[in-house]
């Protein structure tokens, strides 16, 4: 295969960064790109990507009555289609009890100036077996196929690491995924790197340098302009997989750090303690802005927002900007019911921060124009465990004055709370999804088991904030061919904004 670059004058700037204006050609055989996969920056993507028609969501059977394999849904979110909200393939793994959990691609934005680079594989980890498989969504993008197995024997053989989570695609072509584990239900954090070249994916070994992997992993997201990788925690494999008990807490089995990577080198340089208000800290985003110090990390059990920056002297810090108040209930497991931060992202744009509580209910819509000082604009009830139909009793609540309605679509109750989000490049269109992880379903919503989650679709307003439920979309995953699922994350065929990253051209690590 022969790349060819030719850089053309004037680049493109965006907030004072400024990208190659590239015409690229990538030959092979008759075949030519101009570019590489996505968009040369967050605003283009914004603002010239066209709608999304089709998403992949992983349906998951693990801790259910139903012994059959995990599978991905390929769902039709084009309002013109005669398929509109339905499911129209099913991608059924060859293993039972993998649980698929969360997704990524082999090539996104920060490939851009690559025109040998396609985004043509979806890489999705096993958050239980420690299996990885890669998904040819190219051929047919509305029937995938599965295009190779990475068997958890070479994952944990090369690695040392289990239960993979979060993905995220290089500059380089190379495929990094965070481990969870030892293989053994220890924590221990570090990062899987597959080899992208040619669609080889052979498990290349860590990403961190020898020593400097951590106790727990989670997310992670990269900014190679500040040399710097930051990833999250969520606790020990022997104590998530099985449920959550508050005793794991106490007995340190679930974390409260943020870890701070030099980008070239691949080390250790520094842990942020978030401390009892930042405990499982989860999803992380730096902002889109290619050169930006700062971002947002959602700690799930004290449901608190924190912001992270870069300092003066060139450390790394983090400040709470959102609390989430805990409800003083009856009928529940405790008598405090946290909010559960389960899930959050930025706008392309940089100016909204969504994110979901996944027990009481309710998905949040900031302004975050000032990063320090978030400014609720939207918010709305999708089910969660306390509403007005349920046995939990809220004795004590500092934001409601009474408890919310329970949300049916189509004559159905929606069981669980939201919790995946993704939004549209546009910012249009906010896609949510109601299970966590199947464990944790079984333990806080046991009606979800038996019902199946379902995938609704808000419609955002960008101008002022505000969210609106679309009730003409309802994805009821209680109805699949194979009987009720447990539906997850959320993916685009050509990314989105908790996928992709954007780096300058000066900064392609």
């Amino acid at each position: 295969m022969l790349c060819l670059s030719i850089i053309s004058e004037p680049t493109i700037e965006y907030r004072g960064v400024h990208f190659r204006e590239k015409k690229d050609h990538c030959t092979s055989g008759m075949e030519l790109s101009k570019t590489g996969p996505g968009y040369a920056t967050p605003l283009s993507a914004m603002k010239t990507s066209p709608r999304e028609e089709i998403v992949y969501i992983p349906c998951i059977y693990r801790n259910t009555e139903i012994k059959k394999p995990d599978y991905l849904a390929t769902v039709d979110v084009d309002p013109r289609s005669s398929t509109y909200s339905q499911v129209i393939s099913r991608l059924s793994m060859p293993y039972v009890g993998d649980e698929l959990h969360h997704s990524g691609w082999n090539a996104c934005s920060s490939c851009y100036d690559d025109c040998c680079k396609k985004r043509n594989r979806l890489v999705l980890p096993s958050l239980y077996s420690s299996r990885i498989y890669l998904i040819d969504v190219e051929t047919k993008p509305r029937s995938p196929t599965i295009a190779k197995v990475i068997e958890p024997e070479e994952v944990i053989g090369k690695t040392g690491l289990s239960n993979p989570h979060t993905t995220h695609c290089l500059g380089t072509g190379d495929i990094m995924i965070s481990g969870l584990g030892d293989g053994n239900g220890n924590g221990k954090g570090g990062f899987i790197l597959l080899r992208g070249q040619d669609n080889d994916f052979e498990v290349k070994g860590n990403w961190e340098a020898e020593g400097h992997q951590v106790q727990f992993g989670y997310d992670f997201w990269y900014q190679p302009f500040h040399n710097v990788m930051i990833s999250t925690e969520w606790g020990a494999p022997k104590a998530f997989l099985k449920g959550f008990d508050p005793a794991d807490v106490e007995n340190g089995l679930y974390g409260h750090s943020l870890h701070v990577y030099d980008w070239e080198k691949h080390t250790l340089i520094q842990d942020i303690d978030l401390g009892p208000e930042g405990l499982i800290p989860l999803e992380i985003r730096f902002l889109h802005d290619p050169k930006a110090a700062e971002g947002m990390v959602g700690a799930a059990l004290s449901s608190n927002i924190f912001r992270f920056f870069k300092t003066e002297d060139g450390a790394w810090a983090a400040e709470k900007i959102i609390d989430i108040p805990s409800k003083k209930v009856e009928g529940w497991a405790l008598p405090d019911m946290p909010g559960l931060i389960t899930d959050i992202l930025i706008s392309l744009d940089d100016k909204y921060l969504y994110f979901s509580n996944w027990l009481h209910g309710d998905i949040r819509q900031y302004d975050i124009t000032n990063t320090s000082k978030p400014r609720l604009v939207g918010q709305i009830f999708l089910g969660g465990s306390i509403t007005s139909d349920g046995n939990v009793k809220v004795t004590a609540d500092s934001e409601l004055s009474s408890q919310p309605e329970p949300l049916y679509m189509n004559g159905k109750k929606v069981e669980g709370g939201p919790q995946m989000i993704q939004l549209s490049l546009d910012g249009k269109r906010l896609y949510v999804s109601t299970s966590l992880y199947s464990a944790w379903d079984k333990q806080f919503y046991p009606d979800l088991i038996g019902n199946g989650s379902v995938m609704l679709q808000l419609d955002v307003d960008t101008e002022k904030g505000g969210l609106t439920l679309n009730k003409d979309f309802c994805v009821d995953f209680g109805n699949e061919p194979e009987g009720p699922v447990l539906a997850h994350e959320i993916r685009y065929p050509g990314g989105d904004c908790s996928s992709d990253i954007w780096m300058t051209h000066t900064a392609k690590l």
